[in-house]
């Protein structure tokens, strides 16, 4: 039988041996392999990073300076298949710190090598160019061993014949003197530049002041003109503001003028069917008994002639009676009219000349029939006159025209009327 090994990925497992003398071997990590007992056998060989300390004492440079050379290398075994196989073939075994032996030896070997073909300059000013030199030439060596080198960088360069320090201080002075004379030409560009630069300023501080003061005069200007036209818009809508208003006023008061004119209309129809209400009442209750008493006192005089005088006394006094109640009819009557014409009067004072024109001539028509009536009951007029009598040609000249002129104005035709018609054919 065997047992099933496992191995991280920082480590590589080596399984070798077999049945009847197999020379198979397996490389495995990060993972497991069968190894059978007593035929096979197991080994480890770390894949962790190795940091290998380089150290060169007293090698000479191209310039036969001799310099001490510390470097820093970072190493690992390679994991593909074959180069993992050369590195077992050659480490498997040893531990790490032979392994670091080994590459340390090579990499000081080409370490020193490389040193003796450059200059101190070289050395201490590129050191980033001479690591990767040394990289370069030291990996093919090391990468025959199944190793690679990740990094190598030059950790100190230092001599004990003061040539690095002698370097440093020639450098230095000539620093020092590039130094005092770059602040010298830079204090003397200064000081052009500074009354370069003052000139600038002033030049650009005028023309900044001239044009801030036109800047501000055409401001002014403008913000005048604006004010003006401020000013006009605003009293031009003040103005039609109070035109408007003046507008909406007059047509509030034209609609309350209607308003009065309707009512007025309405209180003069209300106060007309009172008065005919009065009117009937007193003919129902005054006129119409006297008519009625008045034929059969006619009918009791014709049978009783003994007494007519008495009865025509009693007649006499009802006709009294029915003249004061005429009277008293016709005085509130004429109160009511004269009311009625006084509210008229006080509306025709309100309305305009046109309005005042259209009552007159909705009422004619009415006058026209009120006139006419009375003429309706007259069968004929007998006018008395010599034969150049002006009276009389005026009247008939009147009645001639008056039929026309009063259907042209009210609609209402006269010449219907007998006694109209009569005199009016008469003339003709």
């Amino acid at each position: 039988m065997g047992n099933c090994h496992t191995v991280g990925p920082n480590e590589a497992l080596v399984v070798s041996g077999g049945c009847c003398g197999s020379d198979y071997k397996q490389y495995v990590f990060g993972g497991w392999a069968w190894a059978w007992w007593c035929i096979s056998d197991t080994q480890r060989l770390s894949l962790e990073v190795m940091t290998i300390l380089c150290r060169c004492e007293n090698i000479e440079t191209s310039e036969g300076v001799p310099l001490f050379v510390t470097g820093v290398a970072q190493v690992k075994i390679m994991t593909e298949k074959e180069l993992l196989a050369v590195a077992c073939e050659q480490f498997l075994g040893k531990n790490v710190q032979d392994i670091k032996n080994v590459v340390l030896q090579t990499l000081e070997g080409h370490l020193r090598s490389i040193l003796g073909t450059l200059t101190v300059e070289q050395i201490y000013q590129d050191r980033d160019q001479f690591a990767k030199l040394v990289r370069e030439v030291a990996a093919p060596d090391v990468g025959r061993m199944g190793i690679e080198i990740l990094s190598f960088t030059i950790k100190d360069v230092y001599d004990k014949v003061d040539y690095l320090s002698s370097l440093g201080k020639t450098q230095t002075a000539v620093v020092q003197r590039d130094a005092d004379i770059g602040v010298a030409e830079a204090e003397r560009d200064a000081g052009i530049r500074e009354a370069e630069c003052k000139k600038e300023m002033l030049d650009v501080k005028f023309m900044a002041d001239t044009k801030i003061a036109d800047s501000k005069r055409a401001f002014e200007l403008q913000k005048s003109a604006f004010s003006e036209e401020v000013n006009v818009k605003t009293a031009e809508a003040q103005l039609a503001y109070e035109l408007q208003g003046a507008r909406e006023q007059q047509k509030i008061r034209q609609e309350e003028i209607e308003i009065e004119v309707v009512q007025r209309k309405k209180q003069i129809a209300v106060e007309t069917q009172e008065i005919l209400r009065t009117d009937k009442e007193l003919i129902a209750t005054v006129r119409r008994p006297a008519e009625a008493e008045a034929h059969r006192i006619q009918q009791i005089a014709e049978g009783e002639k003994v007494k007519q005088v008495l009865l025509a006394q009693a007649e006499a006094e009802k006709i009294r009676k029915i003249g004061e109640a005429e009277a008293a009819v016709i005085e509130a009557m004429g109160k009511a009219e004269a009311e009625r014409m006084k509210l008229k009067a006080e509306a025709y004072q309100k309305y305009g000349d046109s309005a005042k024109m259209a009552l007159v001539l909705e009422a004619l028509p009415q006058i026209a029939a009120k006139v006419a009536a009375p003429l309706t009951k007259v069968d004929e007029i007998v006018v008395l006159s010599g034969d150049n009598n002006k009276v009389t040609s005026e009247v008939n000249r009147l009645l001639a025209e008056l039929p026309a002129s009063v259907h042209a104005l009210t609609g209402v035709d006269l010449s219907k009327i007998p006694l109209i018609k009569k005199a009016t054919g008469a003339q003709v």
